[in-house]
């Protein structure tokens, strides 16, 4: 069974930074995480999007936000365990034990869990099940790589618009498919779409997908029966996600829906389970990045507390460290 002092349960960015504030405490961390990579909601859903509420950023891609995040724990070598989930928690000692997906055991010295959303998952494009393998993906973790190739998005809220100014400077072709006449996307969002070379198909719906191996081609159906191919060698599938707490719900925290209560600690009612982030819940939250940054650090605080009664709270200023 492995063993740290800190795990923490979501790599969004509340996660990422109770993962460097954990590391400044000299606590050793693991950060876990369903997606494949750090940064939870903000590097699924809006990636390149500018974000203007982050205290010492007029303004700041949500990719680098993440990047800085990362940049930021780094120094402190925390292990990452991304692309599984924490499933299950019991207690040895009194202190917390994990169980992650595939079997694994993780010891720890205290749990902050900074789920975000909880669990989440994109939602599937309905053609999927007979796509032709490689070439539909649900988010674009590094817009070059579309470089040069047909794109076809699918979706009419914002991640589609998104997507759809991000890689319009870069793809050969870039084709949106809403299945409604209106979209959910910001109208300045959608006006700017729209004054681009981007082709979009409205009160439609992708049918089929060609290809052997990877996409190459789909199938639009317009309603009315009107149909037409067009080559593609990605497909974006930007239609939402689920989410839920997953597996957390049964772990016998205080929950208010899909909330964990909290105190002022950051404390749930689990002993050396903390928590923070979008995921909480107390009187007078306000669920923003900004008061998740704050809510890790005081989570963080505490579990450090928790895990040795001996140390301070209060962990001195940064700019004092050596």
């Amino acid at each position: 069974m492995r063993e740290v002092d800190v795990a923490v349960i979501g790599a969004g960015p509340a996660g990422l930074f109770a993962a460097y504030y954990a590391g400044f405490r000299g606590l050793s961390v693991a950060v876990i995480d369903a997606l494949p990579e750090p940064g939870g909601q903000v590097t699924a859903m809006y990636p390149e999007k500018l974000i203007l509420d982050v205290a010492g950023f007029p303004a700041v891609k949500g990719r680098d936000l993440v990047a800085n995040l990362v940049a930021q724990a780094a120094p402190f070598g925390p292990r990452y365990l991304l692309g599984t989930r924490a499933e299950k928690l019991s207690y040895a000692d009194e202190r917390p034990v994990l169980g992650l997906a595939g079997g694994e055991q993780l010891g720890c010295g205290a749990v902050v869990i900074t789920g975000g959303l909880g669990s989440f998952s994109p939602r599937p494009l309905p053609c999927a099940d007979s796509a032709p393998g490689a070439g539909i993906v649900y988010f674009v973790p590094e817009p070059t790589e579309l470089a040069d190739r047909d794109v076809l998005i699918v979706g009419g809220g914002d991640s589609a618009f998104d997507w759809a100014l991000t890689l319009q400077p870069l793809a050969r072709s870039v084709t949106l498919v809403h299945r409604r006449e209106k979209f959910r996307a910001h109208a300045s969002t959608v006006a700017r779409v729209l004054s681009l070379p981007v082709r979009v198909v409205v009160n439609a719906e992708v049918t089929r997908l060609f290809g052997d191996g990877t996409v190459t081609g789909a199938e639009v159906t317009v309603r009315g029966g009107a149909t037409e191919t067009l080559p593609v060698d990605t497909v974006v599938a930007a239609l939402g996600f689920t989410a839920d707490l997953g597996p957390l719900a049964e772990w016998g925290l205080r929950l208010d829906r899909r909330h964990i209560l909290v105190d002022s600690a950051m404390a749930t009612n689990l002993s050396r389970v903390f928590a923070a982030g979008d995921i909480t819940e107390y009187p007078g939250k306000v669920r923003l990045i900004a008061t998740g940054f704050g809510e890790a650090a005081t989570a963080v605080n505490n579990a450090a507390v928790a895990i040795d009664p001996s140390a301070h709270l209060f962990p001195g200023h940064s700019s004092d460290a050596g």
